[in-house]
């Protein structure tokens, strides 16, 4: 609950009640401190200083005595231990590491006081790394990189991990999209209006449950209000690289005891521009230099299908109470975006067509791929204040989510996905007992997700969870322990499986007759379907140290169950946005000579099991501040897909209404592999798997205006039977220089990816890259209205890079040298 549900805030001249807390909070030189944040720890309530570092609280609707937390930007944290006087005066000390608080946790938690590393980007950083997609906003954190299946098609990745063990949740709830599928599917939130987001990682993630096994993105917004000031923002903007236009707006107000929001975005653009042709390093299988060189002249200094068009609007509305406040939101978000490289081949010139014919049907056939989503989301959020023998506070979320996804080729809708959920969670945030403070999550979800087209390689399913989570902590002097533990039941079912009649190897003859190749790959439905529960249990404990005055120490262990995913089950099918042929674990490979088919077994699959260890270093007293996390993560049964060296045709490409009846006799030569072989078939199997890794932050403030940053993370992820993990981001070294004044900021920004040469099995090298970016704002008045103009470069150098963990990293390039340039106020 936010300070305006505190009436009464700022001090006066007279005389308050004995019951009531006040204070004075300032710096080291005594100069009061405004709009400092006090928190009520374990209970519902924050407080903020008046402009001469005042505040009060009356503790009427409080259990007391009260712990108090004392924060302030650019200060350390600082917290009051059973408060039992009534006036305080606190001096708090300068860090150069900000001190964020974390919502995504039931009780308090902050980047600098958890015994597990967690990342908060909010304010003037998210307005600088806000991108058109998650992945890409989130990408420069330590730690985090971004999938990239585009510029609008990214997720993060925690650790080198990503799908369906990095959970993608609005304030709190799961975001309930498809994004976890398949990389070639948008996250289904925005950056442009939000708050914050938050990263969790290793054991902070525990109350989050099955699929946030190894990190959970946590996106804050305001659009259930908390409070009735009246609060507006709005921003303009421009990109050259795509000729990106975007404005978005925030607006919150209220009166007496209502408190209203909206918020909306509309952001277009066409083509990014690259600084090469991607596909020019090598020859096409069967193309000439002549003919290389003819398709080098057709590039046209931009990614294809990389264009697209995105609009939100979110409305909302909360009754504050005395003790807490009750809200609901609705919001709506389409986007249209071009999904490179995703494409379904060349059409081959029949004899009995025109040159115009051929032309109308190789444009139709090789013409763009895009990404028609759109969602709706209702939410209702309330937090109230009791007083119980056993319970301080009730915090509640519901969240509804209808998911629409259908590609687009052409005129025609070739898949279609959608996902309909549910969550409801409650915190049941505990009264203390013997200074633990403790929180009691029940958490029950549901997820009703199909498939329809060509493309559809996972049957519709749905997902059924529930668990209950108990999370404790306690001071011990310096020392601060937390534990957690989770038991869950989830449910995995769908109604129909696709079982393989037979299948023979694809090139095991020259030519087939057109029977006998459609039999070869015929498929049939299965009506009984399949049905499993899996009872995941989850176990944390940490310890942070503050060992010495401004640094600390934190241990975190955890063992963390995870059910595999719907798909990772249940796939049988193609998908052409990771060109493979994919097979889930619910199936079993036989072959008899040469004779290949799938079939189904019913013995049980195992629950994949992370063994997480970390341990995080932090001192962030005085000029010099410091962050440094170590982690080994030990998974058994991880769920991966391995290559099984086959092929199965694309279906959808077999069955044009044009193919020939002898397909090899008018090969294409500019063909993708998979377009002449057959999609490589990928079976979903477990094995046991490790990464491990580190993540190093310094910050310096060598003088009042001047700050550097300096950056770096390495990930090593193996499988301990089989070789290296696919698609892990290499090392990363980088730095930042700030310049700070009254009127204007500045930024110089570097960042070096290694070489990443360290491959799975079938993987290529890929190269290293140095990306340059600078930025500046001018910040002015304008009446009531705070303005700033800002300029962006980014990759000032034009540089050619590679994103290793791409799907599309043979296909693509990062976008080249691109300027932004826009205006933003508020009131």
């Amino acid at each position: 609950m936010n300070k305006i549900l505190f009436a009464g805030l700022l001090l006066s001249s007279q005389s308050v009640l004995a019951a009531d807390i006040t204070g004075l909070i300032t710096d080291s030189n005594n100069t009061p401190i405004a709009n400092a944040k006090i928190e009520v720890h374990g209970q519902n309530g924050v407080f903020y200083t008046n402009d001469m570092g005042k505040f009060l609280i009356d503790t009427e609707s409080f259990q007391t005595p009260l712990e108090l937390h004392i924060s302030a930007k650019g200060y350390q944290h600082f917290t009051l231990g059973q408060t039992a006087d009534t006036d305080y005066q606190v001096a708090l000390k300068t860090t150069a590491l900000e001190y964020i608080d974390v919502y995504a946790t039931p009780l308090h938690a902050s980047t600098l006081e958890s015994a597990s590393p967690i990342t908060v980007i909010s304010d003037e950083a998210l307005k600088y790394h806000h991108a058109p997609t998650l992945g890409e906003t989130l990408k420069s954190q330590v730690g985090i990189h971004s999938t990239y299946f585009g510029p609008v098609s990214s997720s993060p990745i925690i650790r080198g991990l990503d799908g369906p063990r990095v959970l993608i949740a609005q304030n709190g709830l799961d975001v309930g999209d498809a994004s976890r599928v398949g990389p070639d599917h948008v996250v289904s939130t925005d950056t442009s209006t939000v708050k914050q987001v938050e990263i969790l990682r290793g054991p902070a993630t525990l109350i989050f449950g099955n699929g946030a096994i190894d990190g959970v993105v946590n996106v804050v917004d305001n659009r259930v209000p908390t409070s009735n000031d009246f609060e507006a923002d709005w921003q303009l903007s421009h990109n050259t690289v795509s000729a990106e236009n975007e404005a978005s707006f925030n607006l919150t107000t209220g009166a007496d005891n209502f408190a209203f929001h909206i918020d909306g975005f509309k952001r277009d653009s066409d083509d990014y521009e690259i600084p090469a042709n991607p596909e020019s390093e090598e020859l096409h299988e069967g193309e000439s230099e002549e003919e290389h060189a003819e398709h080098e002249e057709e590039f046209n200094g931009t990614l294809e299908n990389s264009a697209s068009e995105s609009e939100g609007i979110n409305v909302g509305a909360s009754y504050l109470l005395d003790n807490g406040y009750v809200g609901f939101s609705y919001g709506k978000l389409d986007k249209l975006y071009g999904i490179a490289g995703h494409s379904h081949g060349s059409h081959e010139e029949h004899e009995d067509e025109s040159e115009e014919e051929h032309a109308e049907h190789a444009e139709h056939e090789e013409g763009s791929v895009q990404g028609d989503m759109a969602q709706e989301r209702v939410q209702i959020l309330s937090q109230l204040n009791v007083d119980s023998n056993w319970l301080t506070a009730i915090n509640t979320k519901y969240g509804y989510t209808d998911y629409k996804h259908a590609e687009v080729e052409g005129d025609e809708i070739g898949t279609t996905f959608t996902n309909e959920s549910h969550e409801f969670k409650t915190d049941l945030l505990l009264t203390e007992i013997s200074d633990w403070h403790g929180a009691l999550t029940f958490d029950y979800k549901t997820s009703d997700f199909e498939a329809i087209g060509a493309e559809a390689f996972t049957p519709a399913s749905e997902t059924k969870a529930f668990a209950v989570a108990l999370l404790e902590e306690k001071h011990f002097g310096d020392f601060l322990i937390q534990l957690g533990a989770r038991v869950e039941s989830v449910e995995l079912s769908t109604h129909t499986l696709t079982i393989e009649e037979e299948h023979h190897d694809d090139h095991e003859e020259e030519h087939h007759d057109e029977h006998d190749e459609h039999d070869e790959h015929e498929v049939e439905h299965h009506d009984e379907g399949f049905s499993e529960t899996y009872q995941p249990i989850s176990i944390s404990a940490g310890i942070l140290w503050d060992f010495a005055e401004g640094q600390n120490l934190g241990l975190s262990i955890s063992r963390s169950e995870r059910a595999p995913s719907a798909s990772e089950v249940f796939a049988f099918g193609p998908h052409i946005g990771t060109g493979s042929f994919e097979v889930g674990a619910l199936y079993e490979l036989h072959q008899e000579d040469d004779e290949t088919h799938f079939e189904i077994e019913s013995h049980d699959l195992e629950l994949e099991t992370s063994n997480n260890i970390d341990l995080s270093y932090r001192k962030f007293d005085g000029d010099v501040g410091v962050i440094f996390n170590v982690f080994y993560n030990r998974i058994e049964n991880y769920y991966y897909q391995s290559n099984t060296g086959l092929y199965r045709e694309d279906e959808h490409e077999e069955h044009d209404e044009h193919e020939e009846e002898h397909h090899d006799e008018h090969e294409d030569e500019h063909h993708d592999e998979y377009e002449e072989q057959g999609l490589p078939v990928f079976l979903t199997q477990t094995a046991d798997a490790e990464l491990y890794g580190f993540e190093a932050q310094v910050v310096w403030k060598f003088a009042p205006q001047y700050t550097l940053t300096m950056q770096s993370d390495y990930i090593r992820g193996k499988l301990l039977d089989s070789g290296n993990l696919p698609r892990i981001p290499p090392a990363r070294l980088g730095a930042t220089f700030d310049y700070t004044s009254d009127n204007w900021d500045a930024k110089f920004e570097v960042r070096h990816n290694f070489k990443q040469d360290t491959l799975a099995e079938m993987e290529t090298e890929t190269d290293a890259y140095t990306m340059l970016n600078v930025s500046a704002n001018y910040h002015f008045n304008l009446g009531e209205q705070d303005l700033s103009a800002y300029f962006k470069g980014r990759n000032i150098t034009d540089e050619e890079a590679r994103v290793h963990s791409s799907y599309l990293k043979s296909t693509t390039l990062l976008p080249g040298r691109g300027v932004t340039v826009g205006i933003r106020g508020s009131f």
